[in-house]
């Protein structure tokens, strides 16, 4: 804003808007504030008008600009921002909206109907609303154009065929198709009313039959060569002609016109059950949608589980154009659910030829996926990685570490990423410079360190050099079940020998020893940590073990008055806050493990994005 609280309305007014505004700096995801916002913002000066203060229509602005750019996929506002250009600067503001709506939700039924109507309303020269050449609007796969073309029109004038490329195959598609029936119908055009239709019937779509029986009408009074192409018609007489030439008759040109309007006839009557079937087919799926338009409320597991049968018959199909177009709308509804994300693009990659498209999904995922699920913003990482751009995969890691600090997986995969492309060193340095940030938690930390540790074992070959990691830090980090949980499987799993097995067996015992005085874990923790010394003193212990087994045994498991774990209250020092206890005891699992599982088909409810 130009003055930082004065957004061009009456004191109250402004200061409305100013609590909106820092109630948003505090949480931008509040959906409800924004709305709150927005429509303060439209209710300055008793609502705004084309004669209203220069101040109001710039904070009006900016709320609508921020918020869509926030939300870019609610149609709804579009539309409204569109109007109150109009009302406010005239139909070429409004046009730029409605644009900028388009390019945003490019696959909005609703939207482009709107926009069509505004230019019918607005524009009287049928050359700046009619049709833009197919080939323009449709790239390999059947319908979203790659990039704007150069023609000496803007590509926007040629609206109709622009938004035919876009939604015209939708299943709800009718609202547009009567809307552009209805503009050549104005301009009693009427050979392109009936080539809209002819268009039409081979589209599966709700309404579906109410388009051919207009169709089948009008087909009557049209010239033959309206109806089909002149190989076509040909071929039709020929076999006009080869039929009655079997029975030695001899017809006359109307005949022989009405015979090829039969076959004719025959064909579109064809087309007309194959459309109604291909309808059939997807209505079982159609009529389960609830929700065809994207919020930020949760959808229900149900509504998921539509989308996801409805996206497999698609592909099984194996109508690449109709895939294509199932994914867009399905990524309008699903935009919060990464796994639709997941799914679109590991579909588009197997698509020859597709990895900027790749890109695309991609990028377009980052801006819904709320960042509490990162894996699609690894996947990026992994395809830019895959297509050379390290650079580009080291800004995805950093930003999402922007956000998530503590995102063990997200620096595990950086520090990987760093060991194929550069080496070991540049590993171990994202590892080193993570641990040294204040802003990683210290738990966070302990865990890197073991991954540290991990890594100058089974990729240098260094055991040393990882044992020393673990010795060096366990001052440090001995408070994380982590760290030493990665300690007793790192010594576990060295080989070792009759020769070595005493000094083997030392180290073991030094771990426990220090696990046991140093920490603060609680008690339970403690007990599942001493299972691995247990465990190893049955499988690997020498004749003497079981002694040490049941002093072990006793100390842990036995009653106060022999155990001294019983007895504890934590480690030197006292017990650990509840808070940090938390922390210091928890499981870390990738998020693999966590979200890429089966969906559940017998889930109900509000299925979470977080």
């Amino acid at each position: 804003m130009g003055d930082f609280e004065n957004y061009g309305g009456s004191e109250e007014e402004n200061a409305e808007i100013k609590r909106l505004q820092d109630e948003l700096k505090k949480d931008e995801d509040n959906f409800e504030a924004w709305e709150k916002l927005v429509a303060a913002c439209q209710a300055l000066e008793g609502g705004l008008n084309r004669n209203s203060s220069p101040q109001a229509l710039a904070t009006l602005r900016e709320t609508f600009d921020r918020f869509l750019t926030k939300f870019p996929l609610l149609f709804g506002y579009w539309k409204k921002y569109a109007d109150l250009e109009f009302t406010i600067a005239g139909p070429e503001s409004a046009e730029m909206v409605y644009e900028r709506g388009c390019a945003s939700i490019a696959y909005s039924v609703d939207l482009w109907t709107d926009y069509c109507g505004f230019k019918m309303e607005t524009t009287h020269d049928p050359v700046l609303v009619r049709d833009e050449l197919q080939a323009l609007v449709q790239d390999v796969t059947g319908y979203r154009p790659k990039r704007k073309p150069t023609l000496p029109t803007p590509v926007w004038t040629r609206l109709f065929e622009r938004a035919a490329g876009y939604i015209g195959a939708d299943f709800l598609a009718h609202v547009f198709w009567d809307k552009y029936l209805e503009y050549e119908e104005r301009q009693e055009a009427h050979d392109r009313v009936f080539a809209i239709l002819k268009r039409v019937i081979h589209i599966p779509m709700h309404q579906y039959a109410r388009y051919f029986d207009r169709f089948h009408k009008m087909s009557v009074a049209q010239p033959i060569t309206a109806l089909e192409s002149a190989d076509v018609l040909a071929r039709y007489r020929s076999e006009v002609l080869a039929e009655a030439a079997q029975y030695g008759v001899s017809k006359s040109e109307p005949e022989i016109e009405r015979d090829i309007r039969g076959k004719i006839d025959a064909t579109f009557t064809e087309t007309f059950y194959k459309t109604q079937e291909e309808v059939t087919k997807r209505w079982a799926f159609e009529s389960e949608v609830k929700r065809p338009y994207f919020h930020v409320k949760e959808l229900e597991h149900e509504q998921l589980s539509v989308w996801r049968n409805y996206l497999d018959f698609e592909e099984k199909q194996g109508d690449k154009a109709r895939i294509l177009y199932l994914y867009e709308r399905c990524m309008t509804v699903c935009a919060l659910y990464d796994e639709f994300w997941f799914r679109y693009a590991r579909w588009m990659l197997q698509q020859e030829g597709k990895e900027e498209e790749v890109r695309n999904i991609y990028l377009r995922a980052i801006m819904f996926v709320p960042i509490s699920r990162p894996g699609i913003r690894m996947q990026f990482a992994f395809f830019e990685e895959m297509q050379g751009r390290i650079d580009i995969a080291r800004d995805i890691f950093a930003a999402i570490l922007d956000q998530l600090p503590d995102a063990i997986e997200v620096i595990v995969c950086w520090a990987n990423m760093e060991r194929r492309q550069i080496g070991l060193d540049a590993a171990i340095q994202v590892y080193k410079q993570q641990i040294d940030s204040p802003s990683v938690d210290l738990f966070t930390k302990a865990d890197l360190v073991t991954k540290w540790a991990f890594l100058l074992w089974k990729i240098k070959g260094s055991v040393d050099e990882a044992r020393t990691v673990f010795t060096h830090n366990v001052q440090w980090y001995a408070d994380s079940r982590e760290f030493w949980q990665k300690w007793f499987e790192f010594e576990l799993e060295q080989p070792t020998n009759s020769g070595i097995e005493p000094q083997h067996a030392e180290r073991i015992r030094n771990v426990y020893r220090d696990m046991r005085n140093k920490s603060h874990l609680s008690a339970d923790i403690k007990v599942e940590l001493t299972q691995y010394y247990l465990n190893y003193l049955q499988t690997r212990g020498d004749k003497d073990a079981m002694k040490e087994f049941l002093k072990v045994d006793a100390d842990t498991f036995g009653p106060k008055s022999v155990s001294s774990l019983a007895k504890a209250t934590g480690g030197p020092g006292g017990e650990l806050d509840a808070a940090t206890r938390l922390k210091a005891e928890a499981r870390h699992y990738a998020f693999y493990q966590l979200h890429q599982t089966a969906p559940d088909a017998t889930a109900h409810g509000p299925a979470s994005f977080h």
